[in-house]
């Protein structure tokens, strides 16, 4: 664990996963039967620039909808933080959103952004530092879904509110949100605090499949660029005209299926393991559930948290939770 300082920059505290971690996993998930791939090996430099563009798509709705909801509710979300809270985000990205919400959150202690992207996150934490002058910027490198710890410079503020937008929440199964939430409530003590989380809402599957399909084929690109990152990163051989991006609404578990699917009978190798695909076959890249407000609050109460508020927007596509972190279980 290193806190790193370029120039003038945030200091950094890097705990970046090592690229072993990526060839372990990639080796595991292409071993299993289905195969699989965790979502958070998109984000490297191209996946998270990608994103950014999906971000920006006519169909891609939660981006532009939560952006509305902290446009026209941020003063509200803020005061639920409460004076000298620091607020830490979960997969920051490009902390685009988290510009509406600091915009509003003017007696912050500090804002902790952590991203798996190690560029990335060091530009961000620099623009955001610009921006907001008056603000500690406090960047973390790391996964969020593994081991983590905060800069020590948190531990003053009076509480701690995990920020994670974007719907992120729903890229996990049930089991591994449960997981997540305890971490998160985890992180918000001793001081106390909460979870300020967008959800995607459950919808209308036509409007639902065409955010994962859009005309331009950003997405696609987005899912494909997985692939060749693991030809740039771990010596892989997949061919990318060989496999194109398949997603769409699985009704009976309320989320969306993001795969690459194989056009042809091939062989895939890395290092010395080759692997074998049929015709048809997939890599599963992504599920992205859907949430009701209801059936959220219900699942984050075993993992100790309460419902404090929420926010939509007027045509219900997405919603900003805020939730308690209770402190009795402890």
């Amino acid at each position: 664990m290193t806190e790193l300082t370029t120039g003038h920059e945030p200091p950094l505290l890097d705990l970046h996963p090592p690229q072993g971690d990526f060839l372990a996993d990639a080796l595991a998930g292409l071993g299993k039967n289905p195969k699989a791939i965790s979502p958070m090996y998109f984000y490297d430099r191209i996946g998270s620039e990608l994103f950014d563009q999906i971000c920006t798509l006519a169909e891609y709705y939660p981006t532009r909808t939560e952006e509305w909801i902290l446009q026209t509710h941020g003063r509200d979300i803020a005061e639920g933080l409460g004076p000298s809270a620091s607020l830490i985000e979960l997969g920051s990205g490009s902390s685009r959103k988290s510009g509406l919400l600091l915009r509003a959150a003017t007696t912050l202690h500090s804002y902790v952004p952590i991203d798996i992207a190690r560029t990335h996150v060091q530009r961000a934490a620099s623009l955001i530092a610009a921006r907001f002058g008056r603000l500690r910027v406090l960047p973390v490198c790391a996964d969020f879904t593994g081991e983590l710890k905060l800069p020590r410079a948190t531990l003053d503020a009076r509480s701690k509110h995990v920020w994670f937008p974007g719907s992120t929440i729903g890229n996990f199964g049930p089991a591994a949100r449960a997981r997540l939430l305890a971490t998160i409530r985890r992180l918000c003590l001793p001081q106390g605090g909460g979870v300020v989380v967008g959800v995607d809402l459950r919808k209308d599957h036509a409007r639902l499949e065409r955010a994962y399909n859009d005309e331009r084929g950003v997405t696609a690109a987005f899912n494909l660029n997985l692939l060749q990152r693991m030809n740039r990163e771990l010596g892989s051989d997949f061919d990318l005209a060989q496999f194109r991006h398949h997603a769409f609404y699985n009704t009976a578990e309320h989320r969306i299926e993001m795969h690459l699917e194989s056009l042809s009978s091939q062989t895939v190798r890395i290092g010395d393991h080759s692997f074998e695909f049929d015709s048809g076959e997939t890599i599963c890249t992504e599920y992205s559930y859907k949430f009701t407000v209801e059936s959220f609050v219900e699942e984050a109460a075993p993992q100790g948290f309460t419902y404090a508020h929420h926010w939509t927007d007027p045509e219900e596509l997405f919603a900003v939770i805020a939730l308690r972190a209770d402190p009795a279980l402890d």
